[in-house]
């Protein structure tokens, strides 16, 4: 028996535990522990939040007050209107420049910084590895070595008014160390000091996005070689159509049946005096093989093309061209008597805009509009007597050599002889990452390209007009300050780059129209693939007289309008490109305005943003038509036939035919290009190439018949299915909204690496209307920049707005509040008198000595 003091002193054993109790216990911890990690998240989270709301709201630049800067000679005033557009008053042009840097720097310093980066190649410095292909293509296409030449060689009253501007900005630097824009402090770094090179830089980035063409001609020598047909290759790059509308002031009878355009025909010369006698610059063939290198080879496949065009930041969606409208209409033709002058420039589009809208005065100048983050001076705009607006003219101002080395360092110069190669030394520094070098090297014709072509092709050589030492003068100054056409048009006589199309009224109530920029003399022509760099009928031999471009002054027809189809007539003395754009937007807006008198500025509005599209209604009933006769189409697709049939051509958010034809015609062109090039049919890339399209549809050209169809209407009917299919349409293909799919959706820079960032500054996918051949041209982050008007009759009303809003800080009133007049196509006075200018104020900020 057991001794009772033992049992009083040892406990009997625990009992044993119930199955799945320990399991129990465990779970408890592990989701306490999960609950735990959730919270310190949640805090984390939340944490951030608010230390991003902190240095955001920090950032906000001050609007009233005071605040000092050094080196101004007098206080300057800068008073702010409803949607924070700064009107700057100086005692003087150098303090005017002053601040113009140091409010710019106010709401878009982060921005001015992304912008001398990836002009100059220094994107991923801050960003990473992820940029590095990118600064290196920067690097190798020499936009900062060029920045520094156009530099020390401007004028000293050039160079001096940078310098002010530079120091505006690098005040407003130094004086916010502490509340910098919040990107800044995401990304843990500073800006560098501002110089007049950077200013520059950035000024070139905007000539690299709108003069590049040289990655088209890669790709075109991939496709001609692929397509070895003449015939078939001049369907593909058409040169002009018979809808263009050049602008030379001579009335046009819009009533009139145009045209009809060249037939398909098995005769080339045939097709030749037909196009002509049609008023088509369509070459009769491609460039004679004599011309030709030999580049299929080795050229860079469809993907290396593809990053080529998005490395440098170019618009890469499918018809996004660098483009615009403007127009110009004489009193004649307007209510008030007095000139109406619209241009709305097309560009990719970023948060924030890349525009920044101001209003600048001082003793002998005076001028308001659109400026350039980085850049002084008003871009496009209007002064006191004159107003301006450009587009794009797309000239080609850019070869490719194929050049020979000897694999010793030299190559073999047009003469023959063998030079030495110049080189470049470049280091591109890497956030995270080694020091990358590279050595740039150079011919006579330009840099060696072939370090961003990743695969191995021979030594192709770029030049561009960018690297003539001549050319070191920038006339916006000049323009700024004009007042009248022949001041206006002698600064113009000195802009070399990008080539443009201007327009011009003046308060005197003349209208004009002139093509800038340095355009290349070739006595073969232009040429749309690498040259053999020994042929000398293709090195340049000059530049087009200024007097010899396309121009026009007072025109009989009292309208000039251009939107970067071809400006040129038969009767031009010289070949300025053989890629014009589709003539859509320029057709269209003839017919909305020539020939029509008493035009407001509410009428230049609607042209801006009108959505019909002839071309793709035309299309939509052709598709129709290929279905009627159809034998085995169903009842799903007749019933997109019966839509398509009955469409208005207007491309709504709400249209189901719009969705109908954009989809099959995208499905169309897929098949009609794989039937000739397989995978290089994404080598292909033109400006008109929707005209291209039109031209083998409607004609329906043989050649282009694939061998699996048996006629068109059956290749046009499947080609609707394929659309469907692709773009995912819904049982009802009536509730097929063009909307739903189609849309703007702007995201900050940041977005990509930090989604949050994003979300906040981002529009979000929004419904948008139009497409990329009517004269609202838009797409998913393209589109219109900023919509003007200059009424000479009411100058206090001539409109102006951009896309979000002038600050670049989410928790400003002021970053997104034109939003709503640019997505819902209204738009808003920019004040100019000083009357109208005090009567709009909001905030007065004094910046004092």
């Amino acid at each position: 028996m057991p001794d009772p003091e033992l049992v009083d002193h040892f406990p009997a054993p625990a009992a044993k535990p119930a199955p799945g109790t320990k399991r129990r216990r465990w779970l408890r911890v592990a989701m306490w522990s999960v609950a735990g990690l959730v919270v310190l998240f949640a805090l984390a989270v939340g944490g951030s939040v608010l230390w991003l709301r902190s240095v955001t709201l920090a950032a906000l630049p001050q609007l009233d007050g005071a605040e000092q800067i050094s080196g101004l000679s007098a206080p300057v005033t800068v008073a702010r209107d409803e949607h924070g557009v700064p009107h700057i008053s100086a005692a003087t042009q150098d303090d005017l420049w002053m601040a113009q840097g140091f409010v710019t720097a106010q709401d878009r310093l982060w921005q001015m910084d992304t912008l001398r980066r990836n002009a100059n190649g220094e994107l991923a410095e801050i960003l990473g590895r992820a940029l590095l292909k990118h600064d290196e293509a920067q690097r190798v296409l020499e936009i900062r070595n060029t920045a520094h030449r156009i530099y020390a060689n401007l004028p000293a009253d050039e160079r001096a008014r940078l310098d002010d501007y530079a120091r505006g900005v690098n005040l407003f630097i130094a004086q916010h160390q502490d509340s910098l824009p919040p990107e800044f402090r995401m990304l843990f770094y500073k800006p560098q000091p501002w110089s007049g090179t950077d200013s520059i830089s950035v000024g070139l980035m905007m000539v690299q996005t709108l003069d590049t063409h040289w990655d088209v001609k890669l790709g075109r020598a991939r496709v001609s070689a692929d397509l070895h047909n003449a015939k078939l290759e001049g369907d593909l790059y058409p040169v002009g159509s018979w809808r263009d509308h050049p602008p030379t002031g001579v009335q046009v009878d819009m009533t009139q049946p145009q045209p009809a355009p060249p037939p398909a025909s098995d005769d080339d010369e045939d097709e030749k005096t037909q196009a002509s006698a049609a008023g088509s610059r369509r070459p009769a063939g491609p460039v004679p093989s004599q011309n030709r290198v030999s580049f299929k080879s080795e050229a860079p496949s469809s993907a290396d093309l593809g990053n080529l065009r998005a490395l440098p930041g170019l618009p890469v969606c499918d018809g996004c061209v660098s483009g615009s409208n403007n127009w110009v209409i004489s009193g004649k033709h307007t209510a008030s008597g007095r000139p109406l002058l619209s241009n709305d420039m097309h560009l990719d589009l970023s948060v924030p805009n890349i525009w920044f809208m101001a209003d600048l005065r001082a003793p002998g100048y005076h001028a308001a509009g659109v400026t350039l983050p980085g850049f002084p001076f008003v871009i496009a705009g209007h002064n006191e007597h004159v107003a301006w607006g450009f587009t794009a003219l797309l000239a080609d101002v850019q070869d490719l050599y194929a050049e020979k080395l000897d694999g010793k360092g030299n190559y073999q110069a047009p003469d023959g002889t063998w030079k030495p190669l110049g080189i470049d030394r470049e280091t591109i520094r890497v956030r995270g990452g080694k020091d990358v070098r590279l050595d740039v090297q150079w011919t006579d014709h330009g840099p060696l390209l072939n370090p961003i072509l990743r695969e191995k092709t021979q030594p192709v050589a770029l030049k561009w007009t960018l690297y003539d030492p001549a050319f070191n003068v920038l006339p916006v100054y000049a323009m700024n300050t004009a007042s009248n056409w022949a001041e206006f048009s002698t600064a113009l006589s000195h802009w070399n780059w990008p080539t443009q199309n201007v327009v011009y009224s003046d308060d005197q109530g003349h209208i004009a129209y002139h093509a800038v920029g340095a355009v290349p003399i070739r006595a073969g022509g232009p040429i749309e693939i690498p040259i053999d760099e020994m042929d000398p009928r293709h090195e340049w031999q000059g530049y087009i007289p200024f007097d010899d471009l396309p121009n026009a002054f007072d025109p009989p027809s009292g309208f000039l309008a251009t939107a970067n189809s071809r400006v040129t007539t038969d009767k031009s003395p010289y070949t300025l490109t053989l890629e014009w754009v589709d003539p859509y937007r320029a057709e269209r807006i003839y017919k909305l305005l020539q020939g029509r008198d008493g035009l407001t500025p509410k009428d230049m509005i609607a042209v801006q943003t009108d959505i019909y599209s002839e071309v793709d209604q035309e299309l939509a009933h052709r598709f129709a038509y290929a279905i009627d006769h159809t034998p085995d189409a169903d009842d799903r697709l007749r019933k997109a036939a019966d839509l398509m049939r009955s469409w208005d051509g207007r491309l709504s958010v709400d249209s189901g035919a719009a969705s109908l034809v954009t989809r099959t015609r995208a499905a169309l062109a897929r098949i009609l290009l794989e039937s000739k090039l397989g995978s290089d049919a994404e080598d292909y890339s033109w400006a008109e190439s929707n005209f291209a399209e039109e031209e083998i549809v409607m004609h329906a050209r043989p050649d282009w018949l694939p061998k699996n169809y048996k006629d068109w209407d059956e290749l046009l009917s499947d080609a609707v299915r394929e659309g469907m299919k692709t773009g995912k349409a819904p049982a009802d293909v009536s509730q097929w909204r063009y909307g739903s799919w189609h849309v703007i959706d702007l995201e900050h820079p940041l977005g990509a690496f930090l989604p949050f960032v994003g979300r906040i500054a981002g529009t979000g996918a929004q419904p948008l209307s139009g497409d990329t051949i009517t004269v609202k041209q838009v797409g998913r982050a393209f589109g219109p920049s900023q919509r003007f008007t200059m009424d000479w009759s009411n100058v206090d009303g001539s409109t102006e707005d951009i896309v979000l809003g002038e600050s670049g800080n989410p928790l400003s009133p002021y970053f997104r509040d034109q939003w709503k007049d640019y997505y819902g196509g209204t738009t808003f006075a920019l004040a100019f008198s000083a009357a109208a200018v005090k009567a709009h104020t909001r905030h007065t900020l004094l910046l004092e000595p």
